[in-house]
């Protein structure tokens, strides 16, 4: 590993100096953090990660490697990453990669060596802003400037960067190590996915509880979707603001009442706005394998996985919607569902790559509402 300084300028005006890994080069971005400790090539593959540098809290990363088999997409995603200490020799009988050398050849630059616990403390603090990260322009007022340009993530449609071009059948279900979350079940029925940013997992999810999978692009309308005939749709994650993503809130209006529906993630923030209710940016986001929710209708905790920073507000749910989960940290919403139609949705990832599985239970829900 060749290193190069590296900054980081926030819109604030605070510069952080370390050293640079894989891509040279410059990329804006809003800044935020991720507490999970493992599960970083997940985290790099998500495409609700698009537009975002990533601060990863826990202090060594890269122990592991990289491999083929923990990909959340068909590509990295994120705009830049963030680590306090990176593993140059990987320990894993999985890993065909270093973290250095994959992120070179997807072409994003990461930033190590800095006081990544001042960094968090200070997003916290003030909130999640744009920064720039480089390896090129070590200006600190320059760099500064450009942060301060850069539009940030509100007012944005990012899903129209990562959707697929076209639609496509899914058949890929779990690998040995994750059968005993969801035993597999034979395929009887069919589910169309609407990929907004979707993470991988969520189709291997759907495939293992016995759906056949037809993927379509978030841009679909509400009748390209139901041409498929399905039983059921599913409304995915993804990134940006969902009050920009006027077209799909109008497909999403489309389909409530006309086949089963089940959202996560942004497809849980459509939801929310197609049926009346607002949405609101959060200060820092919740991103992270530990995030507490407390189901109501049960009243047990789920440990969740979670990636957003924008959330529906419950005090503007309309009278036929009703809260089932919320956050017990800051008791924002975490889930809903329609009180008369087989519509619900949840804010976190049950899917959970990488993550505990609390939450896997909401697949066979969804199977179970399509009859």
């Amino acid at each position: 590993m060749t290193t190069s300084i590296a900054k980081l300028a926030l819109a604030d005006g605070t510069v952080y100096t370390g050293r640079g890994f894989g891509a040279h080069g410059e990329m804006c971005g809003e800044v935020v953090f991720n507490t999970s400790m493992l599960g970083y090539q997940e985290v790099l593959t998500d495409p609700s990660y698009t537009g975002q540098i990533v601060t990863m809290t826990y202090p060594l990363i890269g122990n592991y490697g990289t491999t083929p088999l923990d990909l959340e997409s068909s590509r990295v995603q994120v705009a830049g990453f963030i680590v306090r200490e990176l593993t140059q020799i990987p320990s894993n009988f999985r890993s065909d990669c270093d973290l250095d050398s994959y992120l070179k050849k997807s072409n994003v630059t990461g930033i190590e060596g800095i006081d990544t616990r001042s960094l968090v403390r200070r997003l916290r603090v003030r909130g999640s802003m744009n920064g720039v990260l480089s390896t090129v322009d070590l200006d600190d007022a320059s760099l500064v400037a450009k942060a301060r340009k850069f539009p940030g993530m509100e007012g944005r449609d990012l899903v129209s960067e990562v959707v697929p071009k076209k639609s496509f059948e899914w058949s890929e279900g779990f690998g040995q190590f994750s059968e005993q979350v969801l035993p597999a079940r034979p395929a009887t029925k069919h589910v169309v996915a609407v990929d907004y940013g979707m993470k991988w997992n969520i189709l291997r999810c759907l495939t293992q509880v016995g759906c056949k999978v037809t993927v379509v692009p978030g841009t679909s309308t509400a009748e390209q979707i139901l041409a498929h005939k399905p039983d059921g749709v599913f409304l995915s994650n993804g990134p940006g603001d969902p009050a920009a993503v006027g077209y799909a809130i109008e497909a999403v209006k489309g389909l409530v009442g006309k086949k089963p529906l089940f959202g996560i993630c942004l497809g849980h923030q459509l939801l929310g706005l197609a049926v009346g209710a607002k949405t609101f940016k959060l200060k820092f986001g919740h991103r992270g394998a530990n995030q507490p929710v407390l189901d109501q209708r049960t009243g047990k905790v789920e440990i969740t996985t979670q990636n957003h920073g924008f959330t529906v507000d419950p005090a503007t749910l309309p009278s036929d919607m009703e809260a089932t989960h919320i956050n017990l940290n800051d008791r924002t919403l975490e889930g809903m569902r329609h009180k008369k139609l087989p519509v619900f949705s949840v804010q976190y990832h049950p899917e959970a790559a990488a993550g505990p599985h609390d939450s896997s239970y909401l697949f066979e829900e969804f199977r179970t509402l399509m009859g």
